[in-house]
């Protein structure tokens, strides 16, 4: 087994940025119907609309700064011995801009933009609109390049193998209740890594986990890393 570090995080560790969960009772999801917002049905229903959905959230998301918990993590890629992997289910850039490389997105970027006819990738505008066209093919068929729910998550034979030979596995303000996601902790104890939970509250998974830390992720996480990062 490689003395390798895989941290999973979710939308917990940007709340304190600014950037809202989903399933607390102010999240996106109280506001706003995520069969319409998050679904390929409901972008062909309504592009416009989802549309202005992601351009909200971009906006969003560039007046937002990188927090405490996103400076921890990157501080433990620089200075970890061993391998360190972030895997988040987060569509936002904070930990690239807190100085993370090896960041792999599962749900893919507000940063990106898709075609949905040919599959080519490219930088996303501020405001992305229904009338936008490819600049490979021209078809009138762009979209965020974010995974919807019903899509698979991008990455994942990458992300199975980094699981499989991993010795720690951090899960980061996830809910536990949405896979393949949740089901990583399961796969990183079959493999004998060490698993630990750092959330504000137990996620629906949390007996899965070998040990666990409660609070905010700006105390947390930094409290963890520092901790991994001591002499011995």
């Amino acid at each position: 087994m490689d003395d390798k570090i895989v941290i999973l995080t979710g939308a917990g560790i940007s709340a304190e940025s600014g950037l809202g969960t989903f399933r607390d009772e102010n999240g996106l999801w109280t506001r706003y119907d995520l069969e319409e917002v998050a679904t390929p049905e409901g972008f062909a229903r309504n592009p416009d609309f989802v549309h202005d959905f992601y351009n909200a959230r971009r906006a969003n998301c560039a007046g937002a700064e990188p927090n405490a918990a996103h400076a921890a993590l990157a501080r433990l890629e620089r200075e970890y011995p061993g391998e360190v992997v972030i895997v988040t289910q987060n569509v936002d850039d904070l930990h690239e801009r807190a100085g993370a490389a090896r960041v792999i997105h599962m749900h893919g970027a507000l940063s990106g933009a898709l075609c949905a006819a040919c599959g080519h990738r490219w930088p996303a505008p501020p405001a992305m609109q229904t009338a936008d066209t490819c600049p490979a093919c021209a078809a009138m068929a762009t979209r965020p390049d974010v995974v919807w729910f019903g899509e698979i998550p991008y990455h994942m034979d990458a992300i199975m193998g980094h699981l499989a030979s991993c010795s720690r596995f951090a899960a980061i303000g996830t809910s536990g209740e949405v896979y393949p996601a949740a089901g990583f902790v399961q796969l990183a104890t079959e493999t004998g890594a060490h698993t630990v939970e750092l959330n504000l509250e137990p996620s629906s998974v949390v007996s899965t986990f070998a040990e666990t830390r409660y609070g905010p992720a700006t105390k947390v996480v930094p409290g963890w890393v520092s901790d991994i990062l001591a002499p011995v």
